[in-house]
């Protein structure tokens, strides 16, 4: 895909996006992804040979091997979601083999998953593409159903299996979040010891975060501090919903509330209303982009799934992220279908006209 196609799919929106100056927090600033990554984050670290050798395999893998940027597919949707719901319009991906396969076919950097799924077919692809396994999970069957994120497994398991890393979620702000923040960054500290990288999903949780008809689960201001909590805990990368408004722990100040800390610089100098400058303020809080953000891609839609890919990817790339976890809109769909929907939102990663704002 060139820059013209990116163009056409970014439709009225491509003069702000492709031309935005970001004016809050300047790119220089930013420790933006490139070929020696590893070396030059990392290498000043505490994190081990051994993690450095499994994070350098998911950065030297696939059609973005070497950028510095990733391209990953998560599918953890048969716990999350239930496997129904999640599979039902293309049963294929019932076949935990079929998962791996997209991620090999559509050029993937790693592809994340459950340990039954990823255990199943370790020994075929392990040495084939990096394994990324998701080990707590929000399992929506106890009823009525609640949101908390339980373990499904041990670092021993993944590091059994040939995992390159780990991913985890924690849901800040819900009643839940303490628990899961001492048990993910004691998970975390066993990942690292047995070898293998650690990523974050970020995740804001909490019916009290929609005020006056306001949705702030995705508001700059609470998923920087979920990101820059995920960094504290030693996520080496952050997963995060792209920002679509901000003002969150405002809103949660109102009336008889006190809720968190804030600065109205926050607002006024390190932020806009633009969703670059957004973004931005998510990659700052992952210590300047040290702790590479990854958005997620978003539910599936149906016909406008491409174009808001590959929106998400030029917002994420020139705000100065790391790359896209893309899941549903690629599995949901017919395999080589799903994997050109992957390869298009690498070509905005790998596409010099697109640079950082």
């Amino acid at each position: 895909m060139n820059t013209s196609e990116i163009k056409n799919l970014l439709g009225d929106k491509a003069d702000s996006l492709l031309n935005h100056e970001c004016k809050t927090i300047s790119k220089d600033k930013i420790h933006v992804p490139g070929p020696n990554w590893v070396s030059d984050i990392f290498g000043q670290s505490d994190r081990s040979i051994n993690v450095m050798r499994n994070l350098q395999s998911i950065y030297g893998t696939g059609r973005l091997a070497n950028t510095g940027y990733v391209s990953i597919l998560p599918v953890d949707q048969g716990i999350e979601h239930s496997a129904g719901a999640s599979f039902a319009k293309n049963p294929a991906y019932f076949d935990a083999e079929n998962i791996v396969k997209l991620a090999i076919e559509g050029g993937c950097n790693a592809v994340a998953s459950t340990y039954g799924v990823l255990g199943m077919v370790a020994r075929k692809y392990a040495h084939k593409i990096p394994l990324i396994v998701k080990f707590n999970h929000n399992e929506l069957m106890t009823y009525p159903n609640k949101f908390d994120q339980i373990f499904f497994g041990n670092m021993k398991q993944a590091r059994d299996m040939g995992a390159a890393a780990v991913g985890a979620t924690i849901y800040f702000g819900s009643a839940e979040s303490s628990r899961q923040i001492v048990e993910v960054a004691e998970a975390f500290k066993m990942a690292h010891d047995l070898g293998m990288g650690t990523i974050l999903w970020c995740y804001i949780r909490n019916n009290a975060f929609k005020v006056d008809g306001v949705d702030y689960h995705s508001s700059a201001d609470l998923t920087g501090q979920a990101n820059h909590l995920g960094a504290t805990i030693q996520a080496d990368i952050l997963k995060q919903k792209l920002p679509t408004n901000n003002g969150g722990f405002k809103a949660l100040n109102t009336g008889d509330s006190s809720y968190g800390k804030l600065d109205e610089k926050i607002y006024t100098e390190l932020t806009s209303d633009h969703p670059i400058d957004l973004c931005r303020y998510q990659v700052a809080n992952g210590y300047m982009g040290r702790a590479g953000l990854i958005n997620s891609g978003g539910a599936s839609s149906g016909a406008s799934d491409l174009a808001e890919a590959v929106e998400t990817a030029v917002i994420n790339k020139r705000a100065g992220g790391m790359g896209l976890i893309s899941g549903r809109k690629a599995f949901q769909r017919p395999m080589e279908e799903g994997a050109q929907i992957l390869r298009s939102i690498q070509d905005v990663y790998l596409n010099d006209d697109i640079t950082i704002a």
